[in-house]
């Protein structure tokens, strides 16, 4: 049998039965290194290997705890939360509907920013959607259709719009690799290319708003433990806190380091004296706790991610794909994004994927005779398939890092499946239309 398929399908059962994602990562890796031939020796030398990739996402993490809890502290977060609060009560006559479009937009505007306008990426979800996670309770919103919502903020953009993070994947990643393998991309509108299947997002995404259209009741009381919604503040602590959140986010551009960004906004808080420089270990240690389940995934998803390269059956998974497709385009577009999905969700990781199909499937589409446009369609749709729904991408950690700090949403259940079904399957369908049309 194939590592990867192995790998992932050992990884995926796992995690749907509940088994901790950390352990069903660390589980597949191994039964994946041992399939593909490597022995257990060179099975843990890989993984070990491997585990450094995710170290830096892991401490951006930890340190954007630490400076969620710190805004928190300041009240900034919910002060916006008690304005919110304010629209719900004054709008209870009609469920606050108003109010919970107002915040579904907001957030789906902030993930689309985090692509391009600010290239943040996930940075902005431990700031910004923990407050207003008692507003959401409030409104019975059901929280998967929130991780729908950031989830598609996170996707389309880049593998739609060439700019910011979609510069780096369309452009940079993409159609380099597509012109490496030796097909002219000279006059292809990457944008075009890749429309269709944008378009499987968006049909998505309207799909989760009828699936959790429901009210789904919540715990407020687990919130407020977590959340302390009674949070004293005043005009000062405001303005420290707009100013911190402005300069973190202002370093993390010039330097391109979440870790340096949040790093300064989190001393700018205790230089102010808004935390006390006596409560600066313990918040910070606070904060660090709230994203340590994300961060050892993101190491473990390294790990995994590692071993599959090492066993050479990514590229074997790719080769022997081409047995099955007889010269037949349909066929061939549909194994081609097939694989791609199962990559990805190994991986989970877009960017590293392309470079790893584009190698085999560039030939292959060109043998069977599809247009230039249509091979970087694939390829692209191949690459993107697999972000949603995979447990070990930061487009579902990212998510589930915000909904869950009161323990009231599972990344499994909650934020994988959902976005699985709502965003793989569309674009699977749409991708190979486009395929075929292009």
């Amino acid at each position: 049998m194939n590592a990867v398929i192995a790998a992932v399908g050992i990884m995926l059962i796992l995690s749907l039965s509940r088994v901790h994602v950390v352990i069903a990562l660390i589980v597949g890796a191994l039964v994946g290194g041992l399939t593909g031939g490597l022995g257990i020796d060179a099975t843990l030398k890989a993984f070990n290997n491997g585990l450094g990739g995710g170290a830096t996402v892991a401490m951006s993490y930890a340190l954007l705890g630490a400076f969620a809890v710190a805004i928190a502290k300041s009240g900034l977060a919910h002060a916006l939360a008690d304005k919110a609060l304010a629209m719900v009560d004054r709008q209870h006559a009609n469920g606050g509907g108003n109010v919970k479009w107002l915040l579904i937009g907001l957030l789906w505007v902030v993930a689309i920013a985090s692509q391009n306008i600010l290239p943040i990426h996930i940075a902005f979800i431990p700031l910004l959607v923990p407050p207003l996670l008692y507003v959401l309770t409030k409104l019975q919103l059901d929280r998967r259709l929130i991780a729908c919502v950031i989830t598609f903020g996170l996707i389309t953009p880049y593998m739609f719009l060439p700019v910011g993070f979609g510069n780096i994947f369309l452009n940079e990643i993409l159609l380099a690799n597509v012109a490496r393998s030796g097909v002219d991309i000279s006059g292809i509108n990457v944008t075009h290319a890749m429309g269709i299947p944008a378009l499987g997002m968006v049909f998505g995404l309207a799909a989760a708003f009828i699936s959790y259209r429901k009210k789904r009741v919540y715990d407020l009381e687990k919130i407020e433990q977590v959340e302390q919604v009674a949070v004293q503040y005043n005009p000062m602590s405001l303005m420290v806190a707009g100013l911190a959140i402005a300069v973190a986010f202002i370093v993390q551009l010039l330097l391109d380091s979440m870790i340096i960004g949040a790093l300064v906004g989190f001393l700018i808080f205790s230089v102010s004296g808004i935390v006390k420089w006596r409560d600066t270990d313990d918040l910070f240690t606070e904060g660090m706790k709230m994203m340590a389940m994300i961060g050892f995934i993101m190491i473990a998803a390294s790990g995994f991610a590692e071993v599959m390269k090492a066993t050479g059956h990514v590229q074997t998974l790719v080769e022997s794909s081409a047995t099955w497709i007889n010269h037949s385009k349909g066929i061939g577009a549909l194994l081609m994004l097939l694989v791609g999905l199962l990559v990805t969700m190994g991986i989970g990781s877009s960017f590293s994927t392309v470079p790893i199909l584009a190698a085999i499937f560039v030939p292959l589409c060109v043998q069977l005779g599809f247009s230039p446009i249509a091979i970087v369609c694939i390829v692209g749709t191949a690459g993107a398939l697999g972000d949603a729904g995979s447990p070990a991408s930061d487009s579902t950690l990212g998510p589930t890092s915000g909904l869950n700090i009161d323990g009231q949403h599972h990344h499994i259940w909650d934020t994988v499946v959902p976005t699985f079904l709502h965003y793989n399957l569309p674009l699977l369908a749409f991708g190979w239309v486009a395929a075929m049309v292009l």
